[in-house]
């Protein structure tokens, strides 16, 4: 298989959830304090929204709001994409590339597992790439019997 299931367990499935109506400025000290580049909003364990570095970047200065008045919820992007643990990681990819995304929740059974980003796609497909050319290249030098 290769599929987001395998990436989630190989990182781990923590995920840091926060509340729209936190500040924009507490939201970007756990962003600093988990070294992580997004936090997946919710509400009564529901998917509201993702916060992310992006959304800091582009949005506070340029609508005049301030970090420290400002709630996740005026910046935070509510159109979440998502996909599921048995989905696969081209399909990953291309959702992430398509719509110019870096992380991207995790859910099944309508239940956030994890977040991936796309270092962690990227990373992924770097690994199986290099397991490929090894196996290729243990067959071309005779490594395999048939």
């Amino acid at each position: 298989m290769n599929n987001v299931a395998e990436i989630i367990k190989l990182k781990g499935n923590r995920v840091f959830t926060i509340t729209p109506n936190i500040t924009v400025f507490e939201a970007l000290k756990i962003l600093a304090e988990k070294n992580i580049g997004a936090l997946v909003v919710t509400e009564q364990e529901k998917v509201v929204g993702i916060f992310s570095e992006r959304d800091y970047a582009r949005k506070i200065i340029l609508k005049g709001k301030s970090s420290i008045d400002t709630t996740v919820s005026e910046l935070m992007t509510t159109n979440v994409l998502y996909v599921a643990p048995s989905d696969s990681i081209d399909e990953c990819m291309a959702l992430m590339s398509e719509n110019h995304i870096r992380h991207l929740p995790v859910i099944e059974e309508e239940k956030l597992v994890a977040v991936i980003s796309i270092g962690d796609v990227v990373k992924h497909i770097i690994k199986h790439q290099k397991f490929q050319i090894r196996e290729l290249e243990k067959y071309i030098k005779g490594g395999y019997r048939l």
